[in-house]
């Protein structure tokens, strides 16, 4: 579904050197970022809390409240629900995630959950693809990770902000075989090249946590 344009935060990789560029109000360099859950904050609508929607971030800094690898946690019982604005401005260059020598994405949104301090996060990741079938399914980090393609090729209209709005309590009790809802540390953004040594870019904007 179309989106109305919000503040965005964009990624800008590039495989041979970090690079930045602004696109809309916001500005980041290329790498994996961690937003973790802020305590809460009403949204404007009464079923949602938002995670971030950016308004207090400048253009050239790096947005308040973005860490890396930060653990925050909300109660995924009561908000399983996970809703952004995306949309893909440079997909990379022969790209296709599934296979790893091209495992490169112009989008990709992580729900971590912690597990390994050795190992890392176990994850939900939804990425959009440019060739890889809506719905495909992927793991990868010897399965800590696992993938689900939510949407496959360009927008309909170049520049749209589609959002999306995803069960991530589902998603990860079923990918995982768990019964119990976990503890989120928070959720990333992945924008990367860096396998198919080409760019992508591409645009995130209005992080929220959600009731059914």
């Amino acid at each position: 579904m179309a989106h109305a344009d919000p503040s965005p935060v964009s990624v800008v990789p590039s495989a041979s050197h970090i690079a930045t560029r602004v696109i809309g109000p916001l500005m980041l360099t290329a790498a994996l970022f961690v937003l973790g859950a802020l305590p809460v904050q009403t949204a404007a609508q009464s079923d949602c809390r938002t995670i971030d929607d950016f308004s207090k971030a400048k253009v050239g800094e790096f947005p308040p409240d973005w860490k890396l690898r930060k653990e925050y946690e909300w109660d995924l019982s009561a908000y399983p629900m996970l809703v952004w604005s995306w949309r893909p401005l440079e997909f990379p260059k022969g790209a296709d995630e599934r296979n790893s020598s091209t495992n490169d994405s112009a989008l990709a949104v992580y729900m971590l959950v912690p597990y390994s301090r050795v190992r890392g996060p176990k994850a939900v990741k939804y990425i959009w693809s440019e060739k890889v079938p809506v719905g495909t399914r992927l793991d990868s980090n010897m399965g800590l990770t696992q993938v689900r393609v939510l949407r496959s090729g360009a927008p309909e209209k170049k520049g749209e902000w589609v959002e999306e709005r995803v069960n991530v309590l589902d998603d990860y009790k079923k990918y995982f075989d768990m019964k119990e809802a976990p503890k989120p540390a928070g959720i990333a953004v992945l924008t990367d090249s860096d396998e198919t040594q080409s760019s992508a870019q591409g645009d995130y904007a209005n992080f929220r946590a959600c009731r059914q």
